[in-house]
């Protein structure tokens, strides 16, 4: 499993909120330890106290996206060094659930955290896995949905660089948007140059006599 992997768990901390909606799901026990996914073990540590301290290290880790978002790579870096630093995480060698065909183990990178709460465990491999997905892919590849009024964050792994949107959705409204804008546009131009010959044929008129 490459450790970039871990870097979803930044995004789904991050996409919990939606600001500018004004929405926020993260307000219970069991919704903080919906974001663990599959590491069941790990989120059933989880407590009443988690839910306020997981929102403040989902401050931080939206900060992170803001500033790759605006082009301040050293904000973003810095940021992010500040949580690996306060969320410390033990890379380690793990060959458990991943079997070849003869049975052997698939020996893989893991993020081993030793938290005191299950916030510290959850900001640790997240912070690491958004490091490692930003030295190996760049801070441009942090982004926030251009699509209004969402802003929710998202990895661009394009081949090109081009992502724009957190999902299809968000793209084919904003695609939808620009069209109808376009069309309007058009209906404006037309309607100005139609007004604008009918007035030029009145003055002539008015002239001729």
């Amino acid at each position: 499993m490459e450790l970039a992997y871990y870097s979803d768990y930044a995004v789904r901390l991050v996409n919990s909120e939606e600001p500018a909606r004004g929405k926020d799901s993260l307000t219970s026990v069991e919704a903080v330890r919906d974001l663990f996914g599959v590491n069941q073990s790990a989120g059933r540590r989880a407590t009443d106290a988690d839910v306020t301290r997981f929102r403040s290290v989902r401050g931080r880790l939206r900060a992170v996206f803001e500033a790759a978002d605006t082009g301040d790579e050293t904000l973003a870096v810095d940021l992010l060094n500040s949580l690996l630093l306060e969320f410390p995480v033990s890379p380690q060698i793990s060959g458990h659930d991943f079997r070849d065909d003869d049975g052997r183990p698939l020996w893989h990178m893991h993020l081993a955290d030793h938290p005191s709460n299950a916030t510290a465990g959850y900001a640790a491999i997240a912070a690491m896995g958004l490091a490692f997905h930003l030295t190996e892919y760049g801070v441009d590849r942090l982004g926030l949905c251009e699509a209004v009024p969402c802003r929710n964050a998202y990895l661009d792994t394009s081949t090109n660089r081009s992502r724009r949107y957190c999902s299809d959705r968000c793209a084919t409204r904003a695609n939808v948007a620009a069209y109808r804008a376009r069309k309007r546009l058009e209906a404006d131009r037309s309607e100005r140059t139609g007004l604008a010959a009918e007035s030029a044929q009145r003055t002539s008129a008015s002239g001729e006599r």
